[in-house]
């Protein structure tokens, strides 16, 4: 079992928003084998502070669905501190119905991706976005939800 100290920060209009356990559910599914202890925020926003954030740390003048900002410690100082995650509500929201997921799916799925990201693991080149893309549809589907990276389907007439 992890020990997992998470500070889920609510700052978003968005009322539809998965509850503090789940969070906790998925990021601890995300750490699980790869950390037995964590500390990391959580923050819930809307469309102008992801915004915001996204042209500060990344240059793109537009709101992204899930932002990681790994903890940069000194190496000798042994702390928890993973770093934080900023996920836009309304991005999220709007994925999900564009993709055709349930919103805790896609939700999972972006709390996953931002924590892995917070590990280490990134999708820049190929191979690393197959081993990322890999671990994520597996996690998930330990979660109960659908590979993320499956064509969705289509809707029936």
């Amino acid at each position: 079992m992890i020990d997992l100290h998470l500070d889920v920060q609510r700052a978003s209009r968005c009322t539809d928003l998965p509850s503090d356990d789940s969070i906790h559910t998925w990021v601890a599914a995300a750490l699980s084998g790869r950390r037995d202890t964590a500390e990391l925020a959580v923050r819930i926003v809307d469309e102008e502070e992801s915004r915001q954030l996204n042209s500060q740390y990344r240059g793109k003048d537009k709101p992204t669905n899930v932002l990681s900002f790994p903890a940069e410690l000194p190496e000798d100082l042994d702390l928890p501190l993973l770093g934080d995650l900023v996920i836009c509500a309304p991005v999220v929201a709007q994925e999900a119905e564009q993709q055709r997921k349930a919103p805790s799916a896609h939700w999972a799925h972006m709390v996953v991706h931002g924590t892995l990201h917070l590990l280490g693991y990134d999708h820049i080149e190929d191979t690393d976005a197959e081993v990322m893309e890999k671990l994520e549809a597996g996690l998930l589907a330990g979660l109960g939800f659908a590979d993320p990276y499956a064509p969705a389907e289509e809707l029936k007439e």
